[in-house]
């Protein structure tokens, strides 16, 4: 399928309308810890690939850089992220900002979901709010979103 007739079919979905919001005021970033979100279905190589139609999320270890890329879609070209993994888990950039007093630290935890979902329905009102508040209970702060 095209990028063309992604966009056709897409292009009059109605945007998400939340009643109430969930944003808080963050520390000043010299203080907080950010985390990294990203929707290209990545995963350690111990952990399950997403499966299309997949609405959870994998919890990725920032210690590691074993990443595999699971994103699926014919319109994504994985050549950025084969020549470096900070196009879509920018852990490299987080670590030198953390380094220069920028931002107080890097979570030690990150997390993925399959980003090329057409009913998002599921993760808007389960995994991502799950996901959301699991990154808080970890005491993320703020979130760096990196949509693939």
């Amino acid at each position: 399928m095209a990028d063309s007739d992604i966009k056709a079919l897409t292009e009059n979905l109605p945007p998400p309308d939340f009643e109430n919001t969930a944003f808080t005021t963050p520390p000043p970033l010299a203080n907080a810890t950010v985390a990294v979100v990203t929707t290209a279905s990545l995963h350690h190589p111990d952990q399950d690939d997403f499966d299309p139609g997949d609405t959870t999320y994998r919890v990725l270890d920032g210690t590691r850089r074993d990443y595999v890329l699971g994103h699926w879609s014919p319109n994504f070209d994985d050549t950025g992220y084969a020549y470096d993994m900070n196009t879509v888990i920018p852990l490299d950039r987080l670590d030198e900002l953390a380094a220069r007093g920028v931002i107080g630290a890097v979570s030690d935890h990150h997390m993925a979901y399959a980003g090329n979902q057409f009913d998002l329905s599921t993760i808007k009102m389960d995994s991502g709010p799950a996901g959301a508040k699991w990154l808080r209970d970890q005491g993320v702060d703020i979130v760096l979103l990196t949509p693939v």
